[in-house]
């Protein structure tokens, strides 16, 4: 990105850090000591997000922190609050709604080419959640006691919420069947939305998407007039016609991250506020804490919108 330059870095491996800026601490409180930022990027593991989004907010930068936003409800309305007071930037690195394909279903569902929004389905698969060494890529996962709905369903509620709008109630079901992890590793959610829209997400790490590809499974959207599916392999599809391929990628999952931090580094430029917003992203947060009290209570949760 020619508008931004990684100008330090810091990580607890200090080689890590070198490899990534000129500049490399080990202490993130020494790299802002010393460093003149214009905003600081959060890539950390989830219990970190709170002590760093308080440095960040102690000197007015803008911050932009990797999802899940913080283990608990407690941690992130105190990351939102913190920020809110100091009058610094947070925004919720949330890339999956900046997937292209998600970005042109939305266009094409808001200018009417499905009729009225009546509901959607997400079938989430990737084939890393098996064996007793699963998620080779971050095995972390396996020890984290919240799992499929904390860490990878997120994306979807989000996106859900980006598409028809805000949520009134979840309903979910989830289970671990891999004994070599701690967390849930399948779930089924049902999510109603203000408008009446009605959404199911049925999400395992068990096996490939057909076709396979970045979107890891596909979408159905419904509307009283057409459909539209979104394949694995990002292609559009209006019943059997296809009607919108994928830019050739580049980067993660369609260029995502890439729009997503285009995104930051404009509206931090510009004043206006990030679609991800630290305050706007509680309510994606919410519905994750609701779907968790839905399984644990096996009843449909409404979504409170204030904790």
């Amino acid at each position: 990105m020619p508008e931004a330059e990684i100008v330090a870095a810091c990580d607890p491996d200090l080689q890590r850090a070198r490899a990534a800026a000129p500049s490399a601490y080990s202490s993130a409180e020494e790299m802002l000591e010393n460093e003149e930022l214009d905003f600081l990027d959060i890539a950390t593991r989830p219990d970190s997000h709170l002590p760093l989004a308080r440095l960040a907010a102690a000197r007015k930068l803008p911050a932009i922190c990797q999802k899940p936003m913080a283990p608990n409800w407690a941690d992130a309305l105190t990351m939102v609050e913190t920020a809110e007071r100091a009058g610094a930037r947070l925004m919720i690195h949330e890339n999956w709604r900046w997937q292209p394909w998600y970005r042109e279903a939305q266009r094409r569902i808001a200018r009417g080419d499905i009729g009225r929004p009546v509901s959607y389905s997400f079938r989430v698969r990737q084939r890393d959640g098996l064996g007793p060494a699963p998620y080779p890529r971050q095995p972390y996962f396996s020890q984290m006691p919240r799992l499929l709905i904390y860490e990878t369903l997120v994306h979807q509620i989000d996106t859900a919420r980006f598409l028809f709008g805000e949520l009134d109630s979840v309903f979910a079901q989830a289970r671990r069947v891999n004994p070599a992890i701690q967390g849930e590793d399948q779930a089924a959610l049902v999510l109603t939305h203000l408008s009446g829209v009605i959404g199911t997400i049925d999400a395992h790490r068990f096996a490939e998407p057909v076709p396979a590809g970045p979107a890891m499974g596909d979408a159905i959207f419904d509307g009283d007039e057409a459909s539209l599916t979104v394949k694995a392999d990002g292609e559009i599809f209006a019943g059997d016609r296809r009607v919108w391929s994928p830019p050739q990628e580049t980067g993660y999952k369609g260029d995502s991250v890439l729009a997503t931090q285009r995104h930051f580094i404009e509206r931090v430029r510009s004043g206006e506020a990030f679609e991800s917003e630290g305050r706007e992203y509680l309510k994606t947060f919410d519905a994750v804490e609701s779907a968790y009290e839905s399984v644990a209570q096996r009843a449909t949760i409404f979504i409170r919108r204030t904790r």
